[in-house]
Formats: C-alpha cells, structure tokens, sequence
C-alpha cells in the first residue's frame, strides 16, 4: 500500500488524511496517509526518513513550504514561479519533485463560489509561504492590484521585490488601508493563535473575505470580520479539497471529483 503524509507544525488539526482517503476511497485507490509533525531544525531529516522508508509523496503545509522548495532537486512551474512548494514526490532515481497547487486550488474554489478575479483590486494579509504560494496565480487571472499587508512591513517590501518581474505589487501597513479593495485574503497564520491582522477594519466593508485557513464554524478571522459588513465570507475548506485533488493528480495520475467532498466538510463544519 503506497504511503503518502502531510508534514507542518503544527499539524494536529490538519484534515488532508482524511480528504485524501475519501479521493482514494472514490477512485477505487489503496492508500495510506498520515499526519507528520516536524520543527524547522529538523524538516530536512523528516522528509529525507520518509522517503527512505518507502514514502510516495508529502504535502506540505505551514511553516515548511519554502523550506521544501530549497529541499527539491527540481520543480514545476507554479513552485518555480512562488518559490514555496506543498506536493513533494519521490522518484526512482531517488530525486525529489516539488510543486505548488495552492494557487490552482484558490482559484478553483473563488471559482466555485461565483468569485471572478479579472480587474478586481486585491489585498492580501500576510508575506509568508500562504501568500506567496498565491501571488503568481492571482497575478495570471489579471487582477487590477495586489496589496501586500503584513505584520512586518519588511519582509512584505521583499516579498514585492521576489515578485517585481511578474508585476507591481504595493505595500502598505494595516492601520493606514482604505475600503478600497474588492477582495481581502487572509494568509496569515493568526488564526492559530485567535488573533487578527492589525488592519483598519473599514477594509472589510462590502468587500469578499477570504480566508486561507479553515475550522468547524467561522474561523476566527471570519468571526471578526463579519461585524465590519463585509459582502461574502469564504473560508479555505474548498481551498484544501481544490489544492488536494491537483497533489492526488500528481502522485496518482487521476484526478478526483471534488464538489461532493467539499460539501461534506462543509456540512460537517455546520454540526
């Protein structure tokens, strides 16, 4: 039975074994696919063990996605192009394959619910591995702007810079944003610790709320963001059915229908 896993950190809340036994289950596949948690000090020799112990492939989520860049021996295209990977593979020859299907996977669920990026004024909260695994596929759709807003406004001024060949990208701290956005994008990790981004909350105003991350219920972003009138909320459960199904392509050569999965989280987040 070919073994697959999911490494971050942390990493208990993740629901990626289940999603990819349900693909597995729907196709007919025998699989297994477990949780792996790991520090920065040692992602390196987690992922290296893995492999060695017959491992097939490896998603890969926070704080870790750059750093599995960096581990590949070579990349696909959308890795290439944000420089952070999810989807690592193993190969007979001992190489590892990364790739990044986060972006394929956010636009596939905007998509899914009626979300349409062409001309829109986009403002993305956060400059880690999340954002920076997006960027590309945001700046291909042919937004009209992209905001970086982080906590530090430093490392968004080198995330702009790591992006100046794809497109102008502007900066900006949170207190001083305007409602000028159509699409706000949580990419941050704060929900993890139930915090906010330190941004002026008339943003939210009729704009759509995305958030990256996901949880039974709202999460703790979306709770926030709901008092500010924003026009729709989405949070990431289709974000990580979408991303999943391209990782299951990868490895497996089929790609699974995803409309009825995402459903059945969705129902269950409701109980």
């Amino acid at each position: 039975m070919d073994i697959y896993g999911v490494i971050g950190n942390p990493i208990s809340h993740s629901r990626s074994p289940k999603i990819h036994h349900l693909f597995a289950e729907q196709l007919g596949h025998q699989i297994t696919y477990t949780k792996i948690e790991s520090t920065v000090e040692t992602f390196k020799q987690t992922v290296e063990s893995f492999f060695t112990k017959g491992g097939k492939g490896l998603n890969i989520t926070l704080p870790f996605k750059e750093a599995a860049f960096t581990l590949s021996d070579s990349c696909g295209q959308s890795a290439e192009n944000c420089r952070a990977v999810n989807t690592l593979s193993f190969s007979e020859d001992g190489r590892i394959y990364g790739e990044s299907t986060d972006g394929l996977g956010l636009l596939k669920d905007l998509e899914n619910n009626g979300v349409y990026l062409q001309g829109k004024e986009v403002l993305m909260l956060g400059s880690g591995g999340a954002a920076r695994s997006v960027i590309p596929s945001l700046h291909q759709q042919e937004v009209a702007g992209l905001t970086l807003c982080n906590r530090t406004n430093e490392k968004a001024i080198q995330m702009r810079e790591d992006f100046i060949h794809l497109r102008d990208i502007n900066v900006l701290d949170g207190p001083s944003l305007k409602n000028d956005y159509d699409i706000v994008i949580n990419a941050t990790s704060a929900n993890l610790n139930n915090e906010v981004p330190l941004i002026n909350p008339d943003v939210l105003n009729n704009s759509i709320c995305y958030d990256m991350g996901y949880t039974y219920g709202d999460t703790f972003f979306l709770r926030w963001a709901k008092k500010f009138n924003p026009s729709v909320c989405i949070q990431g459960w289709g974000m990580l059915v979408e991303q999943a199904a391209e990782s299951f392509s990868i490895w497996r050569g089929v790609r699974p229908e995803t409309e009825e999965i995402i459903l059945r989280l969705q129902k269950e987040t409701e109980n």
